[in-house]
């Protein structure tokens, strides 16, 4: 049995991805020292106003400073190299910071509907000249940081920070429309009316994350392709009878994988359909880390010896020739 493990342009691929993992590692040290040290201006703010809304906005960017500092925790591991115990690298760090952020997300959520149910049963007073000009600094802190880690947005990784400050940048928008209606009307109940529309606006895109980070841990199959057609097109190469054990995956957040079992009419001209295969891959569906496995009939030389189809070949049966 022939074994064929092909990476069409895989130093290409490594030297991009070392590319975009240098220019979010930057993105993410950048909006964290902007997201950290604004936090701790903010609380001090808070403090001397004596004002927990923008207590509770010091804490959020807290929270996201941690979120960050995570984020570029992993983009640090993802850079090492594969060693013996882990032959693929370290790539999927990323993705699972990304699923911690969605989840330390969603849990913010949460905090902030409590909050904001509380807040509507039992208004409490807000310096509104504070709040406004607080959340306007901290709207423009905000915009810098999303704007630097969309240079880097290709990265799971860098993706789940910029959600969580872009939560920040839509609290800050939401604290500054609260600020400026409490100053002209004093009517407290917007601060957590606008909190449980921005909570509503997070838990839409933080789902998306969620899902789709999950879905590169658990191996499946990337949401933009389609694994029937991927097999019928591999099936319909000339030569091709049948293909068997597909699987698609997702190697990291950006690395897509596959592996099958091709059955052949001709042994002799497998190297003609593995290049039809690695070049099809490839242009169509963007796949270059492809591993093929190929099986045929026997020559008649071989008598009336049993062969086993791969479809039906079970653990303890060789299957092929």
């Amino acid at each position: 049995m022939a074994h064929h493990h092909h990476h069409s342009g895989h130093d290409h691929a490594h030297d991009h991805a070392a590319r975009e993992g240098g220019a979010a590692r930057h993105a993410l040290a950048v909006a964290l020292m902007l997201t950290a040290g604004f936090a701790v201006i903010e609380a001090a703010g808070a403090w001397w106003a004596g004002s927990l809304a923008l207590l509770s906005d010091a804490g959020h960017m807290a929270t996201d400073a941690a979120s960050l500092a995570i984020a570029l925790f992993a983009q640090h591991i993802a850079a090492r190299p594969p060693s013996h115990r882990a032959s693929y690298g370290y790539a999927r760090a990323e993705v699972i910071a990304a699923f911690v952020n969605a989840l330390a997300l969603l849990g913010l959520v949460v905090f902030i509907a409590i909050e904001a149910v509380r807040r509507l049963l039992a208004p409490e007073p807000v310096a509104g000249g504070w709040v406004l000009g607080l959340a306007s600094a901290g709207l423009v802190v905000n915009l810098v940081a999303v704007w630097v880690l969309s240079q880097a947005s290709g990265s799971m990784n860098a993706r789940g920070a910029l959600l969580h400050v872009v939560s920040d940048l839509l609290g800050s928008v939401a604290a500054i429309v609260a600020g400026a209606v409490i100053l002209a009307t004093g009517w407290m109940p917007i601060d957590p009316i606008l909190s449980l529309v921005v909570a509503a606006l997070i838990v839409r895109s933080t789902w998306r994350l969620l899902m789709d980070s999950l879905g590169v841990l658990m191996e499946g199959v990337p949401a933009h392709l389609d694994y029937s057609e991927i097999g019928r097109t591999l099936s319909a190469l000339p030569g091709v009878t049948s293909v068997h054990d597909l699987h698609v995956w997702h190697m990291s957040a950006e690395t897509v994988a596959l592996s099958a079992h091709v059955a052949l009419l001709d042994g002799a001209r497998w190297l003609d359909v593995l290049a039809a295969a690695q070049r099809l891959l490839a242009e169509r569906y963007a796949i270059r880390h492809v591993t093929l496995q190929p099986s045929w009939p026997l020559p008649a030389a071989y008598g009336d010896r049993k062969v086993i189809p791969i479809a039906a070949a079970s653990d303890g049966e060789r299957a092929g020739p």
